[in-house]
């Protein structure tokens, strides 16, 4: 959805404004940014990938748009997302399937796919995405720009717009999507500075703070989550980052997936706790078939309170676990490993976000990267003795295209504990300059 004379009346009057005055509205002042669709606009709608919301007008502004604007950014766009934010490829009965603007036959991710896309293709410098499971993680990936999923709390996020609203077993968080580590970080340190905890009642009282990295780094490489084995270009580009960074004095050691299997499978059991009522109560009044992508939740079932109570006693236990054994391995900076097993799958193919999703349950903060190394066909494919995890391995390997990817940026993802904006973003620029 374009609202390009409402964004140009905008910044004419932020350009009177500076030439009157000589100063700017703010740290962003004149900044065009994008924005996923759930996020409110007055007067537009948001229909999160439902066609009943498509027509339907909000009334009142997201907190975060009315921030941003404050803060001089020029909304002038809102993007494409997945029927219910729900499918990680950005695709809906009511305006199709966005697709990857670095070859059209392959995915831009999701949900986060619009935004991915328009950046990517440099239509806009900036933009702001969701993460429930992996939707700014994973569009990011699949078209080789920059992202963070940050820590629940940091940024506003209640009033956004959500087809699972009231699930708060996994904290959904926005964060900025871009083409440079600056500028995530301009977004992060702009908003968190605005005090957005006066605003929104769930967001920690967090300035930004400054950071001292080690010469050093020390990082855990998970090297695959035992469930699905990253495709070659994927594996490749681990390996070669690795090395470059072991040669730059990095620390490295691995990683074990424990407990990566068990968060998938509670996030699995979250987002389908209601037996899929509230997805449905919102395609019915239009007669909105359930997409194939949605299965599970056309044929879950009502988990009911208490079994709901218990999962989430055990997605703590699970949290506890692992922050012990991070903090039994002194000194960890960082664990570094694939954002998603693809470079960037084929439409209708991403089938997997368990790389990503452990680290929504664990709710660490995780930036998305370009490695700087590119698929190739000549030398991405799987070992003759390849041997799958399972059936969705199996079938992440038949999918495998290395003559449709060849070329496409190979991204990974490096995630700290949470509430470590600052570190994790200053951390992946070292990678990033050290990889050069």
């Amino acid at each position: 959805m374009v609202f390009f004379d409402e964004a140009i009346a905008h910044a004419k009057k932020l350009d009177e404004y500076f030439t009157r005055t000589g100063k700017t509205i703010g740290p962003l002042h004149g900044l065009p940014v994008s924005l996923k669709d759930n996020f409110n606009i007055p007067g537009k709608p948001s229909s999160v990938g439902f066609c009943a919301w498509a027509l339907d007008p909000v009334t009142h502004a997201s907190t975060i748009v009315s921030m941003l604007r404050e803060l001089g950014a020029v909304a002038y766009v809102k993007t494409n997302v997945p029927t219910a934010m729900m499918i990680a490829e950005s695709v809906n009965n009511c305006y199709g399937r966005t697709v990857n603007p670095l070859n059209r036959s392959l995915t831009s991710g999701g949900s986060s796919g619009g935004e991915s896309a328009l950046i990517a293709m440099c239509g806009s410098p900036i933009g702001v995405g969701t993460d429930i499971g992996g939707s700014l993680r994973i569009p990011a990936a699949c078209t080789g720009i920059y992202t963070i999923r940050p820590s629940y709390g940091r940024f506003p996020h209640f009033d956004a717009r959500s087809g699972l609203a009231g699930q708060e077993a996994i904290g959904s968080v926005h964060g900025p999507m871009a083409r440079s580590i600056a500028d995530l970080r301009l977004w992060a340190e702009s908003v968190a500075n605005a005090g957005p905890w006066l605003r929104d009642p769930k967001c920690i009282e967090l300035p930004w703070r400054q950071v001292q990295l080690k010469s050093n780094p020390k990082l855990a490489v998970l090297w695959d989550n035992g469930m699905i084995t990253p495709t070659p270009p994927v594996k490749r580009a681990l390996q070669t980052v690795v090395e470059k960074l072991k040669s730059r004095g990095y620390e490295v050691l691995d990683w074990s997936a424990d407990g990566h299997a068990e968060a998938a499978d509670l996030m699995a059991k979250f987002f389908v706790a209601d037996g899929g009522k509230s997805v449905r109560k919102i395609l019915e009044p239009v007669g909105e078939p359930f997409r194939p992508e949605m299965k599970a939740y056309e044929s879950a079932e009502d988990l009911g309170v208490y079994d709901l109570w218990q999962l989430q006693i055990q997605r703590t236990d699970l949290c506890k676990r692992y922050l012990d054994r991070w903090a039994a391995c002194e000194g960890l900076d960082a664990v570094l490993g694939p954002t998603t097993p693809y470079a960037a799958p084929k439409n209708g193919d991403f089938k997997n976000v368990s790389y990503t999703g452990v680290f929504n349950i664990l709710d660490y903060t995780s930036v998305s990267f370009p490695t700087g190394v590119y698929a190739e066909k000549e030398v991405d494919v799987y070992p003759s003795d390849f041997k799958p995890y399972g059936e969705i391995d199996e079938v992440t390997r038949k999918d495998y295209d290395a003559a449709a990817v060849h070329g496409i940026p190979v991204s990974l993802q490096l995630t700290g504990r949470r509430l470590q904006e600052e570190k994790m973003l200053a951390l992946t620029e070292k990678i990033v300059s050290d990889l050069a």
